[in-house]
């Protein structure tokens, strides 16, 4: 037996290779390893490296239901090289098997990333046999034993995150007991197989339509913390469940029975699962994502977006809803360049002389509308100081687009039972087509070369299902060519605009995954129109997202007090600004809160590209009557509040960090803040007093070293 003991950027990883030559994982943690927190009585012998599953081979053993262990040949694998390299990201592990029924290579890749606790992780299949091979379920991440550290029962002390999605309900963070998902472990431990998993998985191109592809498991006890992060603009799956009285931990891409995805590998070809990032804290949540943000922002694309953080108008939400014309546009550039805006995006609408749903896909400018041309508007909005912007929606074409009748034919789109695949009628683009992604190029050169477009909102509206049957070995394949097709587009996009600014968004939140983020500069973290609702998702955003990515709308409207556009306004003051309204015609003392929200956003900005999220008063619910989001820098700190309906007037937010500390609070939005609050050194809490429902402020907080 042999053991491989690492420690690097705060996780300690420890590989065994036991003695009928399995690789084992035996640990990845914030914490150090302990060799008698091993208690399965079949030893080490659950704590496979991957769980790999082909077809038509005898899976033995423990396994029940559809839990992904005992996988063959994932159980039948046998070490074969370990190969431990740096490269200027960080150290690189490769832990290489071989199964010798079916002659497949499984090697597992872990990447470090210097100075964060954090490891990205993919597997790669290849078929070295005599024979095609079949590809049911692959892992890019497998850990056993994710419960053992404490003297507590799991049921105790585990608890489980999850983050669920919705249209308008984005980022709803939920925490659970393992009892309360159905995994409770009889006590005391009798070692029976469960057939039940708690899992989260998604199916179609949508990647956050039910949940954020992400997770996280905490200890109590032990106060450990791993967060995770699956990095695929598809299916997906993750699970926990249980094995000879210990839990596992598993993430993956598509797979058969989830999401109706196969592979069969000929003679020499091979298979790269999709990459997941795990990351590890022993110092709480916070910290972890804190790590996870670390993380984000080391693997994005390198842009000018993300450093210099513009404010976006937008002229769609609770301002034109997708109504667009010359005559109402030019009032509102100059309102949004007042402002002080950066960017100014006009949104659907632009491209049809009536209703545009169902015409969408040709992307040329309605002359109704425009009289004068589509250019007439860009170029006022360069000549104000912004950069100008349209929306598209270049994955789909609409039932009635008039390319359809003669450009477009059923090699274009997504196909199943011979028939084209449409939703909410749109069809769904297929960008394994060359032809495809040809016409998608020449939109995008046309916007940029023809009318000076800086900026796109890339909108996504439909749900393609399980995918495609078109040159395909099932759906689930066809739909994974089709995303890695498409993020391998948006690769040339950049490649030939550097500057170009894309901002992703699925009706609002639903594509929130970072197979997209690490491309997009932007994206918008809800469709949600009601602001007392949108503080709740804007201060659970660093969840799922860099603060620097995460655009969320202000709108303030005519007829509202001062008091309804500083909470508009604080919504979005720690993250992107994403501003509507219609600044033409609200009055002269929101137009003035708005201008001065901008004007302090552009002092503060510098920090938030580089600054860490904290919840003093933990995630935010819907029902939550004070909600409260934090930043933390190097020297200060940022903390937003909002008060809903509340009986009481006052909230105390522990800052954890700074308990004990001298620090000098002040509020820096809005200027005529006359409500009370206080620094409680010792306790380490700021105390606010907000008088009226669905008021907020904005508060500084700097501190000695």
């Amino acid at each position: 037996m042999k053991r491989i003991e690492i420690f690097e950027n705060g996780i300690y990883f420890v590989l065994e290779i036991d003695d009928e030559n399995r690789a084992r994982l035996l640990h990845f943690s914030a914490l150090p390893f302990d060799e008698k927190t091993l208690t399965s009585r079949s030893g080490t012998y659950g704590f496979n490296l991957c769980e790999v599953q082909m077809s038509g081979i005898d899976r033995a053993g423990e396994r029940h239901g559809n839990k992904y262990i005992v996988t063959a040949p994932g159980y039948t694998l046998k070490f074969k090289d370990f190969t431990d390299t740096c490269n200027q990201t960080g150290r690189k592990l490769e832990i290489a098997q071989f199964d010798e029924g079916t002659g497949t290579l499984v090697t597992s890749h872990f990447q470090f990333y210097n100075g964060i606790s954090a490891v990205r992780c993919w597997t790669v299949v290849e078929n070295h046999g005599s024979e095609p091979q079949t590809l049911e379920y692959l892992s890019s991440f497998c850990l056993t034993g994710i419960e053992k550290e404490g003297l507590r029962t799991q049921d105790e002390k585990m608890r489980i995150g999850v983050c669920h999605n919705s249209w308008q309900r984005e980022l709803q963070w939920k925490t659970y007991t393992l009892p309360q998902v159905g995994l409770e472990m009889a006590q005391p431990l009798d070692y029976q197989h469960s057939s039940k998993v708690f899992a989260c998985t998604n199916v179609g191109n949508w990647s956050a339509k039910e949940y954020i592809p992400m997770g996280c498991l905490e200890n109590t006890e032990v106060g450990s913390v791993m967060l995770w992060q699956i990095e695929h603009n598809g299916s997906w799956h993750w699970e926990i469940s249980d094995r000879e009285g210990h839990l596992y931990l598993q993430l993956s891409g598509p797979s058969e029975i989830e999401s109706h995805w196969s592979k069969t590998l000929a003679v020499g070809e091979s298979f790269t699962s999709v990459p997941c990032a795990v990351c590890v804290s022993s110092e709480g949540f916070d910290e972890a994502v804190g790590e996870l943000t670390k993380y984000r922002r080391a693997i994005r694309r390198r842009n000018r977006d993300n450093e210099n953080l513009p404010v976006i108008f937008n002229d769609y939400m609770n301002c034109l809803w997708g109504d667009p014309t010359a005559e109402k546009e030019f009032p509102l550039i100059d309102a949004a360049a007042k402002a002080g805006c950066g960017y100014f995006c006009i949104d659907a609408g632009w491209y049809a002389d009536g209703g545009w749903w169902d015409e969408v896909g040709e992307w040329r400018e309605s002359r109704r509308r425009f009289p004068n041309g589509l250019k007439e508007i860009t170029d006022r909005i360069r000549e104000r100081g912004m950069i100008p912007g349209v929306w598209l929606e270049i994955e789909v074409m609409g039932i009635h687009c008039p390319l359809l009748r003669d450009t477009a034919d059923d090699s274009w789109f997504f196909m199943r039972h011979g028939k084209r695949v449409f939703d909410r009628s749109r069809y769904q683009l297929d960008f394994r087509s060359e032809k495809v992604r040809a016409y998608a190029d020449s939109v995008i050169d046309r916007l940029v070369k023809d009318y000076g477009v800086g900026y796109i909102k890339m909108d996504y509206n439909i749900e393609p299902g399980i995918g495609t049957e078109q040159n395909a070995e099932n759906a689930g394949d066809g739909l994974l060519g089709h995303e890695r097709a498409y993020t391998a587009w948006l690769d040339g996009v950049f490649a030939r605009y550097p500057d170009l600014i894309i901002e992703n968004c699925s009706s609002g939140g639903l594509r929130m995954d970072y197979a997209m983020l690490s491309r997009y500069s932007i994206q918008s973290t809800s469709d949600q129109d009601d602001y007392r609702k949108y503080c709740t998702i804007a201060a659970n955003a660093p969840l799922a997202l860099t603060p620097e990515q995460a655009a969320v709308w202000s709108y303030p409207m005519y007829g509202g007090d001062r008091e309804q556009t500083v909470f508009n306004m604080i919504n979005a003051m720690l993250l992107r600004i994403h501003q509507s309204g219609h600044l033409a015609n609200i009055d002269e003392q929101s137009g003035a809160l708005v201008k001065e929200g901008i004007a302090i956003y552009k002092k503060i900005r510098r920090d938030i590209k580089t600054a860490l999220p904290f919840w003093s008063l933990g995630t935010s619910s819907f029902s939550d009557e004070w909600v409260s989001l934090g930043l933390r820098c190097e020297k200060c700190a940022y903390i937003a509040v909002w008060r809903r309906e509340s009986a009481e007037d006052v909230a105390e937010l522990p800052i954890k960090f700074l308990a004990g500390k001298n620090a000098e609070v002040s509020c820096i939005y809005p200027s005529f803040n006359e409500e009370r609050f206080e620094w409680h050194k010792e306790s380490g809490k700021l105390a606010v007093q907000l008088r009226k429902p669905y008021t907020a402020r904005l508060f500084k907080i700097t501190f000695a070293d």
